[in-house]
């Protein structure tokens, strides 16, 4: 071979020796072509290193880089700000004030559950009659207005005028006042004896000491005081009170009729309770010793009908479910009781219990608390 030729024919394999090297830094069947990813997934090159496929065309396809390559579950999983359980932003709690607090109150009051007035502020009363609606309505009881919870109430109640939230009373017509005469007339002021507002003879004439009496319930109920009937105060004192039997309409002495009680309350000491007369009878070996008015729980919590006993006996319980003051319970049949109601006070038969018998006369009931032993029978019938 000539020189030429020999130095022509190294030249050539100087070039092509250059060439596949150049060419064996980018068709490597070794190195991995997640080369080309972006930087932050190292841990997917290490990876492609070792994987005797990463070579051919299928790493290359849509399918690697979909967001199907990541499956939700695991990501939820995984993530530290997932909060299911978290609770619901309240719209009302404990120290909130102003107007909606005012409407707040007043729909827990239409349900009976807001007895104190109404403030615009959300205190620890407001809380307590929070957390007895949740619970009764199976909200989670955090005592604070969430969404569902004000949702439900605004299911059950009236939109409360801005008197009403601002406990503004204006007088409306009278139905009664001072020179009407009549079977009314004999009714209202029967009534107002059995509250203990007047005490004088029941007639029919409408005079100066039915309209103090009338006054002074206006007094004591918030009304504004007139001295007249209007139609909140003939509501609000029907609602307190019962039909005025023939004996209250006529100054007759009431009878209390013995063989009438239940017979299983005329042997040993028991308090019969009779749901058609609205009466608690305290009765032992077959002499009534006390008798006063109650009232029972609704269609949705009704008490319970039988035979029980005094379980045991509470001065100054609060329900641990309802969050609600029961002074002088005393529990017959599981978590229903006989005790005194501030609410049956004030409002009378306009309301329900949510089970328990509810007494108003606080002096009778606190007499009674003490008379009562654990063991003594209590029969609710019909």
């Amino acid at each position: 071979m000539t020189s030429a030729r020999r130095s022509s024919a190294f030249l050539a394999l100087t070039t092509l020796c250059l060439a596949t090297t150049v060419g064996c830094a980018k068709t490597d069947p070794t190195a991995s072509p997640a080369s080309e990813e972006p930087a932050s997934a190292p841990a997917s090159s290490a990876a492609g290193a070792a994987s005797p496929t990463a070579a051919t065309p299928s790493v290359a396809t849509p399918s690697v880089a979909t967001p199907s390559a990541a499956t939700p579950s695991g990501s939820t999983s995984a993530s530290p700000n997932a909060t299911p359980s978290a609770r619901p932003a309240a719209l009302m709690k404990a120290g909130t004030t102003g107007a909606q607090v005012r409407e707040l109150q007043h729909r827990l009051q239409q349900l009976a559950w807001f007895e104190g007035k109404i403030t615009g502020t959300y205190g620890r009363d407001t809380t307590a009659a929070v957390r007895g609606y949740q619970a009764k309505r199976g909200l989670p009881t955090s005592g604070e207005v969430d969404q569902k919870t004000w949702d439900s109430l605004l299911e059950r109640t009236k939109k409360p005028t801005r008197d009403q939230m601002y406990s503004i009373l204006r007088p409306g017509p009278a139905l009664l006042k001072e020179g009407s005469t009549g079977a009314t007339v004999r009714d209202l002021q029967a009534r107002l004896k059995q509250i203990g507002w007047f005490s004088g003879k029941v007639t029919e004439t409408y005079g100066p000491s039915t309209a103090k009496a009338v006054k002074d319930f206006q007094t004591k109920r918030g009304i504004p005081v007139t001295g007249e009937v209007d139609q909140r105060t003939f509501d609000r004192l029907k609602a307190m009170t019962r039909q005025p039997t023939h004996e209250e309409l006529n100054n007759l002495q009431p009878k209390v009729d013995a063989p009438r009680l239940d017979p299983r309350c005329m042997a040993g000491r028991a308090l019969c309770i009779s749901k058609s007369a609205n009466r608690l009878t305290w009765v032992v070996d077959g002499k009534v010793q006390t008798s006063m008015s109650v009232r029972f729980g609704s269609e949705l919590t009704p008490t319970r009908e039988g035979s029980f006993q005094v379980n045991f006996k509470s001065r100054d319980h609060v329900s641990t479910l309802y969050h609600t003051k029961m002074p002088f319970a005393m529990f017959f049949s599981g978590g229903q009781a006989v005790h005194y109601s501030a609410d049956f006070a004030a409002r009378g038969y306009n309301g329900a219990s949510h089970g328990c018998v509810n007494v108003r006369n606080y002096d009778g009931i606190a007499a009674l608390f003490d008379q009562v032993h654990p063991g003594d029978k209590v029969i609710v019938h019909r």
